[in-house]
């Protein structure tokens, strides 16, 4: 098969699924491809600010937010904001309910509440080892994101409160708050119709319960194999962990480059 573009998700994929760094071997896959001709697409579910090192590699086509904006270079190709009306909704409830939620705009803030168990999973979803900043005002901005940070108990609480809004899990103790749909693999359809390219000659690689759509869209779909479990299972190859450059190993199997 001619592949024409590849997808990567960045946390545990093109990261060291342990240490966050960017191995060389992996530095230079991505540069292989460019070399060779092919869109490299970054697919993350962090927000554009946080891409600058991924920026640095040579990829300048940005899927952000999960999905929920997309960019190339200076050009924006989808986005999904959110009614300011349920942005301020849902921050005042979790406010009261003193729970996390964190915001996605170009830029990456959260509310101020600290709960041990979100460090942890910004750790996990975003390799933060510290809060962002609080921005007070961020209902009179464009948010394409909202994310809660919380348990299924507590999130039956916000189904009730907000039957309007859909709670989407993607991590044990993160889901993305939406009013509509916003995935890795409708971005996709929209990269992939602004470049003219099939979806059977795409590839992806991914780590985590966000990147299943994403795996099963494209023509040919990678799981690290530090990845979730549920992701290998629709994957069309499990790779090495992302620690073992697992995207070098898979590219050249494959005889991408």
């Amino acid at each position: 098969m001619d592949y024409k573009i590849v997808f990567f998700d960045i946390d545990g994929t093109i990261t060291h699924d342990k240490d966050g760094s960017i191995s060389i071997k992996t530095k230079e896959a991505i540069k292989a491809l460019k070399n060779k001709g092919l869109r490299v697409v970054a697919a993350t579910g962090r927000p554009l600010s946080m891409c600058k090192e991924i920026n640095e590699l040579g990829i300048d086509t940005f899927i952000t937010a999960n999905g929920a904006y997309v960019k190339h270079d200076q050009t924006i190709i989808h986005k999904v904001p959110m009614d300011n009306k349920n942005i301020q909704e849902v921050l005042e409830f979790a406010s009261i309910a003193n729970q996390d939620l964190s915001f996605f705009t170009e830029e990456f803030s959260m509310n101020g509440v600290k709960d041990p168990e979100t460090l942890k999973a910004l750790k996990e979803t975003l390799s933060l080892n510290e809060y962002p900043t609080i921005d007070h005002l961020i209902y009179n901005q464009e948010v394409y994101l909202m994310c809660l940070y919380a348990n299924d108990k507590t999130v039956e609480k916000y189904i009730q409160k907000f039957p309007h809004l859909t709670f989407k899990r993607w991590h044990p103790f993160v889901l993305n708050v939406l009013q509509e749909e916003v995935s890795k693999s409708l971005a996709i359809l929209k990269v992939l119709q602004y470049f003219d390219i099939d979806k059977s000659e795409a590839i992806a690689f991914g780590d985590g319960e966000n990147d299943i759509d994403m795996l099963e869209l494209v023509g040919l779909g990678i799981a690290m194999g530090n990845g979730n479990e549920n992701l290998k299972e629709v994957a069309d190859f499990v790779t090495k962990k992302s620690s073992e450059d697992g995207i070098d190993f898979a590219l050249k199997k494959f005889g991408i480059i």
